[in-house]
């Protein structure tokens, strides 16, 4: 599975489309992070902006007055066509045509106890190497249920050295020979 370049990036919901498109205004990262953490410390927003009864102009000065000024404009406009509501999604959009831009891959480990540094670099440069990316982020959850081993999950490759996943596998062989 080779990375997505920024241009392949598929748009499959409004949100994901307004991610890339607020990716592609080249809005410095920091100012995109403000405005996230503006929206996060105060939900209240989203419920001003997608209140219909709220005129525009009230919220374009909303707009003006919260958020640093390199947003604004694309706030008004997600404004306008009544995306406020999808914010979050938009920035996780967003996030993911950054990562692709700067070939990170992101990756979800589940084990029972957590790798060592020497491991978790172990797979991040097994994952760098099998999808052609410059860095793997790789987050870890705990799932005692594996009885020993581990999952890594990359999109929608998996890849399942669990003792409960062996197990499954011999159960399946045995039942249906």
């Amino acid at each position: 599975m080779a990375m997505q370049t920024n241009s392949e990036i598929r748009c499959s919901s409004p949100a994901a489309a307004y991610g890339k498109v607020l990716f592609q205004l080249n809005i410095p990262g920091e100012d995109v992070e403000k405005a996230r953490q503006i929206f996060k410390e105060v939900p209240q927003l989203t419920d001003v902006f997608t209140n219909p009864t709220i005129p525009r102009k009230k919220k374009q000065n909303v707009i003006d007055r919260v958020f640093p000024e390199t947003v604004r404009n694309f706030l008004k406009t997600a404004c306008r066509y009544n995306r406020m509501d999808l914010m979050q999604e938009i920035f996780a959009a967003y996030d993911r045509c950054r990562d692709e831009q700067n070939r990170v891959l992101n990756a979800v480990l589940t084990c029972i106890t957590p790798p060592s540094d020497e491991q978790k670099k172990g797979m991040e440069a097994f994952l760098c190497r099998k999808y052609g990316a410059q860095s793997a982020n790789i987050s870890v959850r705990q799932d005692d249920s594996l009885l020993g081993g581990f999952i890594l999950r990359v999109g929608s490759d998996e890849y399942d050295w669990s003792m409960k996943g062996r197990l499954d596998r011999l159960e399946q062989t045995l039942t249906w020979r």
